[in-house]
């Protein structure tokens, strides 16, 4: 008999809603609200609950693990933040679920300090990627300066003090160089980036290879169609697009100039030139390493669920 060498258990919508089960794990309409304005109340109770309720699980076993080694070492293992890393193409929604997430985490019962930190951070600037030629590679393993992040995360979970981490700018389109995110030493550190399951690095040391997500303790892919990411794309492209209309500093002022159909036919030809195939050949092949995954229909509504079995 084969087996798959990823087996998940797979929840229908009504079905996964189920598992949501506590007053602890509860919402008003105002929370939502205050959540994400565009984060329906039903699709926060039907779906989000129950992940934040799982992740609590996880994250409570994990402590649980961490008393258990203290008696064991004699008080040598500490406590270090746990690590969710929300994985998925561009334009899938992944940084409007982590910020959900974020937020559903910040409620658990005794209110655990949680950040959330992007990869884009870790996009070399593009002073860097024009003189590599990686400039049209935007997004691609190699565009990551993965040392860094590796390192980040080494030190995230080997429960170093407060470090800092570049931030990269939709409104500019590159990483600032004179702005950087300080992360301390939260209780839950939310990871979202195209890369969390995929960008690997040799070992110096031992010639191994070394994973993003040999640090992250839970993981999320937030999956859809593909018809509906090219779809969200351009929608996302043209927003951005009028949004920077009246900034000249803006990276997307540079289209203003262009009608919506010129803006679209070249926005259609960097999805099938750059982004389409970063999802196919890095992204996508990637999925089934997750630990959830969130599959969600063209209006962003998570319609089914999928669990690793282990």
């Amino acid at each position: 008999m084969l087996y798959s060498l990823y087996p998940f258990v797979s929840f229908s919508r009504e079905e996964w809603a189920r598992l949501s089960a506590d007053d602890a794990f509860s919402l008003s309409y105002e929370e939502v609200r205050g959540i994400e304005p565009l984060l329906s109340p039903e699709e926060a109770r039907l779906i989000y609950l129950p992940v934040s309720r799982l992740l609590y699980l996880h994250f409570r076993a994990a402590q649980g693990l961490y008393r258990a080694a203290r008696g064991f070492l004699v008080g040598e293992e500490r406590e270090v933040p746990f690590v969710v890393g929300v994985a998925g193409s561009v334009a899938a929604g992944k940084s409007t679920v982590a910020g959900v997430l974020r937020a559903l985490i910040s409620r658990w019962p005794g209110s655990p300090v949680v950040e959330l930190v992007s990869t884009d951070g870790f996009i070399y600037p593009n002073r860097v990627l024009h003189e590599r030629g990686l400039m049209e590679r935007k997004g691609f393993p190699e565009s990551y300066d993965l040392p860094l992040l590796l390192a980040f995360l080494a030190g995230i979970k080997s429960g170093s003090g407060e470090t800092s981490v570049p931030v990269h700018s939709h409104l500019t389109y590159d990483i600032l160089p004179d702005q950087r995110q300080s992360v301390g030493r939260p209780d839950v550190l939310v990871v979202e980036g195209l890369n969390m399951l995929e960008a690997g690095l040799p070992e110096p040391s031992g010639g191994h290879m070394v994973f993003v997500s040999d640090y992250v303790d839970f993981s999320i892919f937030v999956d859809a169609r593909e018809g509906c990411i090219e779809k969200w794309y351009l929608e996302r492209f043209l927003r951005l697009r009028e949004e920077a209309l009246g900034d000249s500093t803006a990276y997307f002022h540079r289209f203003a100039e262009l009608s919506v159909e010129e803006a679209t036919d070249f926005a259609m030809r960097v999805w099938d030139e750059i982004d389409h195939p970063n999802l196919k050949q890095n992204i996508e092949p990637t999925r089934d390493r997750a630990r959830l995954i969130l599959e969600k229909g063209e209006d962003h509504s998570v319609r089914r669920v999928r669990l690793r079995k282990m």
